[in-house]
């Protein structure tokens, strides 16, 4: 067989097509995970310091943000009706923060590695105005997205059973 510039260009460009298809390399999951976690506390755990950075960091700060609470009224939606919250309630001078604990920490990265579900048990304690305020054995879930190499809450679910005090 004789080759010639055709044959040649032809292999060429067949091998750099097959290069740039090839499979990336599977991210490392469990770094994915702890990093996740890192977000996921932080999104809980900033108020032990008030630190708005962390909190703001931790979120996707567009419409597409979403939080319920166990309150009908409390639902927010989008980031900017989040971003008015801390200034209105957990950065005032009665808002204080006394410890928090997430359990049961389960979290799943979908198979294209850019978006992450949770779900976790929640005790998160403060004080408003010197009386004690929070929630034990809430049930926390939540979706994170990865956007420009960094995972995001995009959305938050808080839900406390119904039948916990009927045991």
């Amino acid at each position: 067989m004789k080759w010639n510039a055709r044959w040649v260009m032809a292999f060429a460009f067949a091998g750099s097509w097959l290069a740039a298809c090839a499979a990336a390399p599977e991210p490392d999951r469990e770094a994915e995970r702890a990093e996740i976690a890192r977000v996921i506390d932080a999104s809980i755990g900033w108020a032990m310091t008030k630190d708005t950075v962390v909190l703001f960091n931790s979120m996707a700060r567009d419409s597409s943000f979403f939080i319920y609470h166990p309150d009908s009224r409390s639902t927010i939606i989008g980031f900017e009706a989040f971003h008015r919250l801390p200034e209105r309630v957990w950065l005032t001078d009665g808002f204080k923060a006394t410890e928090y604990s997430i359990r049961d920490l389960r979290i799943n990265i979908s198979n294209s590695g850019d978006v992450a579900w949770y779900s976790a048990l929640l005790d998160d304690h403060g004080e408003w105005q010197g009386q004690p305020v929070g929630w034990d054995d809430c049930r926390w879930t939540g979706v994170l997205e990865k956007r420009n190499g960094r995972w995001v809450i995009v959305q938050m679910h808080f839900s406390l059973a119904s039948d916990a005090s009927e045991s």
